[in-house]
């Protein structure tokens, strides 16, 4: 999955509300939200900040966030024109970069390590070596370990695939068997015990399958009818189990056929539709109630930021994301006004990194701010390959240039002492500013519901929506200086603790650049203490 969430909480729940609360003085390693409403913001008046979320989809008519969705007050809903003249029609709450013009969405996707695989081996596929020049057998390496990865993976799927389809045969012929000498009975206990004793042996393995199916709260159903639920579980499981052959390791899958773009000309951005939930976006709707969801309406979550509004820009598909609509999607959002823009997700390779970084460059002159996620491995994202980034491909003269509006966030836990970094998260002293809480993390989700769910994805937007608070409550502080707030304001982590991914003690300061993790209590007495550098001008206005 591209999209950086670790899992489902399924058990052990802190409170709902844990990363709101005060560290200081509850168990629980929160980063002191409540206290800034109600100490520091007290009477104050924000200015509305809009954020942008690159993501898998918002359910935009979500009860706790659909009067925080940005809405483009320059384009008419539903008359089919582009009435702002940007290229888009009807983007009235953002845009969808991985639909087609006549409404359809892309859901399953490869893997960027594929899509490179598949477009170097029409030229290296069988290939002399010894004709290779030295620029061409470089690639070539690269090729053959692009093949490596991918083959793999499918090989081990398909591996996995056969055994299912192997003993979804044997069981369902064992039943076959059965139901040709007892008929279409009843299942029950005393099915299985006449089976069982049977002197056909298929027919007695048959009886000691049922036993053991028995053992599970069956509704009473006949022989035929077990027959027919198995081969559907079987089904559905060699369905899972045959999505790398089918999407993620596919080298042939091209999804992007129903865009109907010029993919190799990132500067080809008019394409795409509105739709932007997609069907897909339980991802995107958990990380924008984190960042805004309505606050004091007495239902769901708050979100952290009160002066907000969310534009959904669905660039993630269940695998990796394209650089092409990243890049396009972090144009449009500043654009059209935004001042944050969240990116939880993540990949290994780069199709086209060049295009993300002009973005990027974009987006910094602009004064926009760009958080994302660290990823979930474990490891250590130092002299790591890890898309997008915030390292500049062209070298400069003393090195690679690094964008200074880019905020790269790792995930802290409800936990304090040696547990208090996720053990997913990952980390480093050079590539991963801050911690944020990212466990745990109880948000909204599709058609009014709300779910915990845990990942760096979920740390990254409460990076985003504190940034996103100090930008409506400090509208004079500029990007670079909200990110110099949030890193210089962030709680130092004390003492030794766990290296994520190991059983290994390290000192906490030394997993990240701030060696801290985000107090935004600290932030925002920072950040009114601090001379902003920003001219405030007369702004883009949008409905709400």
């Amino acid at each position: 999955m591209s999209v950086l969430s670790h899992s489902i909480v399924s058990q052990g729940y802190p409170p709902e509300n844990w990363f709101h609360l005060d560290g200081s003085t509850s168990e629980y390693n929160g980063m002191n939200i409540k206290s800034v409403y109600q100490n520091l913001l007290n009477g104050k008046k924000g200015e509305v900040v809009v954020v942008a979320v690159l993501d898998s989809g918002i359910d935009t008519e979500h009860e706790d966030l659909k009067d925080v969705i940005w809405v483009n007050a320059d384009e008419i809903p539903g008359n089919q024109l582009d009435d702002d003249g940007n290229g888009y029609v009807d983007d009235i709450h953002g845009w969808n970069f991985i639909g087609s013009k006549d409404g359809q969405n892309i859901t399953k996707e490869t893997l960027e390590v594929t899509r490179l695989y598949g477009k170097m081996r029409s030229k290296y596929e069988g290939v002399d070596v010894a004709k290779l020049s030295k620029k061409e057998k470089k690639e070539y390496e690269q090729y053959l370990s692009y093949k490596r990865v991918v083959e793999k993976k499918r090989s081990s799927a398909q591996k996995k695939v056969d055994e299912i389809q192997e003993r979804a045969s044997w069981i369902i012929g064992l039943f076959e068997a059965a139901q040709k000498t007892v008929g279409d009975q009843k299942v029950d206990h005393d099915l299985a015990e006449v089976l069982i004793k049977n002197e056909n042996e298929p027919v007695s393995m048959a009886g000691e399958v049922l036993k053991s199916i028995l053992e599970q709260d069956l509704e009473e159903i006949s022989l035929s009818e077990l027959m027919e639920a198995i081969r559907v579980d079987f089904e559905s499981m060699i369905e899972h189990y045959s999505e790398p052959l089918n999407y993620t390791y596919n080298p042939d899958f091209n999804s992007r056929a129903i865009i109907g773009d010029n993919y190799n000309d990132p500067n080809d951005r008019n394409y795409g539709n509105p739709d932007v939930g997609g069907g897909f976006s339980f991802h995107g709707t958990h990380v924008a109630g984190i960042i805004g969801a309505a606050r004091g309406n007495e239902i769901g979550v708050d979100g952290i930021a009160n002066k907000v509004r969310i534009m959904s820009l669905r660039v993630v598909p269940d695998g990796d994301e394209h650089d092409k609509d990243v890049a396009n999607a972090i144009r449009y959002a500043v654009d059209n006004g935004a001042m944050v823009v969240n990116m939880s997700f993540g990949k290994g390779q780069s199709w086209d990194k060049k295009a993300v970084d002009e973005a990027v460059k974009y987006a910094m002159k602009n004064d926009v701010l760009l958080v994302h996620a660290a990823g979930n491995d474990g490891s250590e994202n130092d002299g790591k390959n890890n898309y997008p980034n915030p390292s500049f491909e062209k070298s400069g003269l003393f090195g690679k240039k690094k964008a200074k509006n880019w905020l790269e966030v790792g995930a802290s836990s409800y936990r304090k002492g040696q547990n208090m970094i996720a053990g997913f998260s990952n980390y480093g002293k050079t590539q991963v500013d801050i911690f944020a809480p990212g466990v745990a993390i109880y948000s909204t989700a599709p058609n009014n519901g709300y779910a915990f769910a845990d990942g760096t994805s979920m740390a990254s937007p409460v990076v985003a929506g504190t940034a996103a608070l100090l930008r409506s409550y400090f509208p004079s502080l500029t990007a670079c200086q909200v990110k110099e707030v949030l890193l210089e304001s962030s709680s130092p982590i004390q003492g030794k603790v766990l290296k994520p991914g190991t059983y290994e003690r390290v000192l906490g300061k030394d997993l990240s650049v701030s060696g801290g993790m985000l107090d935004a209590y600290a932030a925002v007495k920072l950040a009114s203490e601090t001379k902003g550098k920003k001219k405030i001008k007369k702004k883009h206005q949008n409905r709400s």
